[in-house]
């Protein structure tokens, strides 16, 4: 399967986000990676509906892959599918109801996801499985950008791609051209990509590296 890239909006020049929007879809980005934190579930706060509606509104044919990181997220889901969000994941353990979040998602018209940290076990997803569109699994800890990926996680990926091998899975954190293969090779075919992209000169080059990586010796 095709591997694609989600630059992650954490890590663009915020000053001026939507050139950097319009700079990496130009350069070939499938998707933007849109991390939702609300200082009480991480330790950070980020983006609210109200960015995401005027990225949907400059942008109307770009998906948007909203990851909340917070607390209460029903409402949230609401705000984010009217806003324009194409799906949006949450976190087994930041809703009292984790099938009935799920299905809010698709009711509201997105893709639904599972998020699961390093130390969360993939056996909550064996009952929501039908509500699942794709997995995302963190490779780093949530709530900062610019971290190191942990290589244990690697095991979880390849766990998950065997026990459902035709759910699409993401990964989220510390990817770069030089462990893209591993994840790849483990099942992996969506890479969200945040300082290793944003930081780089020529987007549209790193992005294509990051695919040849990938796609390396397959």
């Amino acid at each position: 399967m095709a591997c694609q890239i989600l630059p992650s909006l954490l890590a663009a020049d915020l000053t001026c986000i939507g050139e950097e929007v319009n700079a990496v879809v130009k350069a070939g980005a499938d998707m933007i990676h849109f991390d939702v934190m609300d200082n009480h579930y991480v330790p950070n706060l980020t983006f609210g509906p109200m960015l995401c509606q005027a990225l949907r509104q400059r942008f109307n044919t770009l998906p948007i892959d909203v990851h909340l990181m917070t607390l209460h997220v029903d409402a949230l889901i609401q705000q984010f599918a009217t806003s324009g969000a194409t799906r949006i994941s949450i976190h087994p353990d930041a809703t009292t109801h984790l099938d009935r979040s799920l299905q809010l998602i698709s009711n509201a018209g997105c893709k639904a996801g599972i998020v699961l940290n390093p130390a969360t076990s993939p056996d909550c997803m064996e009952w929501c499985i039908h509500r699942l569109d794709f997995v995302l699994i963190m490779t780093v800890n949530p709530g900062f950008g610019g971290q190191t990926l942990l290589p244990e996680v690697i095991k979880k990926i390849a766990l998950v791609h065997h026990r459902y091998p035709h759910l699409p899975i993401c990964v989220d954190g510390g990817i770069t051209s030089c462990n893209i293969q591993q994840l790849a090779q483990s099942g992996a075919t969506q890479f969200v990509t945040g300082s290793s992209l944003f930081k780089s000169k020529n987007y549209a080059k790193t992005i294509t590296l990051l695919r040849a990586a990938a796609h390396h010796n397959e």
